[in-house]
């Protein structure tokens, strides 16, 4: 990257986890942060086509912010969704397996026999994110937005998953509103 990103985008947590990683300051001087390590912000967000963005050659929609990300970072071009549904498809993107081989293979499970919204297949203990992997080359971890993959008292919860710092929906239908009630904030939700 051309400069370090001193400042996180400003997006909307309703449609979009962002995720983000440094490198650790740490106090006993073991070298976490080795020269050249990147920090790293990915965005997905749900319905967004590969022409809707200014970078990726968007002329009526303008998106100056990510713009700079991309003309300063790295751009990628050869990237597809894992499933056609959210939570699926952000499984993939945590964990880095296939639809078929991921714990989340649909957005709701007909063999979890408890009311909604806890009817939906956590992603287990077990599971290794891409935040654990991050978490073990020395960075801190963050994500905001709607998660979808654990509901509340899982082993699914974004900071039981290698997530140092968490704000956004845990249930992904509540992303659906505006004005939800509250959000999650770490494992508390945050009125």
């Amino acid at each position: 990257m051309k400069k370090a990103f001193t400042t996180l985008l400003t997006a909307s947590v309703t449609t979009l986890p962002l995720i983000w990683t440094g490198c650790q300051n740490k106090t006993n001087q073991e070298d976490s942060c080795k020269p050249g390590k990147p920090n790293i912000i990915f965005i997905m967000a749900d319905d967004l086509g590969y022409h809707d963005l200014g970078c990726y050659s968007q002329t009526q929609i303008k998106s100056p912010n990510i713009d700079q990300l991309a003309q300063e970072g790295m751009r990628f071009t050869n990237c597809y969704a894992g499933s056609p549904v959210c939570a699926p498809s952000r499984s993939v993107l945590m964990t880095g397996q296939h639809t078929g081989h991921t714990t989340v293979r649909g957005n709701t499970s007909p063999l979890v026999d408890r009311p909604y919204p806890y009817n939906r297949v956590p992603l287990n203990d077990e599971d290794t994110t891409v935040a654990e992997v991050l978490k073990k080359a020395g960075y801190v971890t963050g994500i905001t937005g709607k998660w979808g993959l654990g509901e509340p008292e899982t082993e699914g919860i974004p900071n039981k998953q290698g997530f140092d710092e968490w704000f956004g929906y845990l249930n992904q239908n509540h992303a659906h509103s505006y004005y939800p009630p509250y959000l999650w904030k770490k494992q508390k939700a945050d009125c």
